[in-house]
């Protein structure tokens, strides 16, 4: 049975609500680098076929529905929290964070009235719908889950260019075999998140 993508956002269109906030993050997993996360406003008559959650698109796909999503959204802001900010208050926080920052500047031009997330439960002085796996269910949640990862990957592929021998085009930050292989032998640059598992044993010594 296929999901109908705009069953949430059509609910609340037909109650007369206009302006709702998908929002999502990426950048969890990797060793280095900050969490990104965006939000997107969709207006009514939005259409995207194949749009999906950012990890079932192939890099091509992701890059021509970001540019179309760019071009046809109301709006899209993104938030970020630094690795030294991750450090500080851990992940979950900091993604927490991270959407918060790309609301706000969301509000900034638009009269938000509504945002729905990707199971990131949330305080806001607008209702909040947390949604598990969003980004499958709702296009607004989809639109953000592409433009957040496609703007760190994008941020991959620029410190790969300063630091090519690390291999950040290719996995991106996350801790695969090659990466931490790079590691041990060109050891830590900055941007390396200090209180996660390999980076931390690295930096003990063990």
């Amino acid at each position: 049975m296929e999901i109908d993508l705009y069953h949430y956002e059509k609910e609340l269109w037909n109650q007369g609500i206009q302006y709702i906030g998908g929002v999502d993050e990426v950048g969890r997993g990797p060793l280095i680098g900050p969490v990104v996360t965006a939000c997107v406003v969709l207006p009514s008559d939005f259409s995207l076929p194949g749009l999906n959650d950012s990890k079932k698109l192939s890099e091509k796909k992701r890059e021509m529905f970001y540019q179309y999503i760019m071009e046809h959204a109301l709006a899209v802001e993104i938030g970020m929290d630094s690795p030294e900010r991750i450090d500080e208050i851990n992940i979950y926080q900091a993604s927490k964070e991270a959407m918060i920052k790309a609301i706000h500047k969301v509000q900034k031009k638009l009269p938000l009235e509504y945002v729905l997330t990707d199971a990131m439960p949330m305080q806001l002085d607008i209702p909040v719908m947390s949604i598990v796996k969003g980004d499958a269910k709702s296009i607004s949640i989809a639109a953000a889950s592409v433009v957040a990862k496609v703007t760190r990957d994008h941020m991959m592929i620029e410190l790969d260019k300063k630091y090519p021998q690390y291999g950040f085009k290719n996995h991106k930050g996350y801790p695969t075999k090659k990466h931490l292989e790079a590691i041990c032998t060109y050891g830590l640059i900055d941007g390396y998140r200090k209180t996660y598992g390999p980076i931390k044993k690295i930096l003990e010594g063990k």
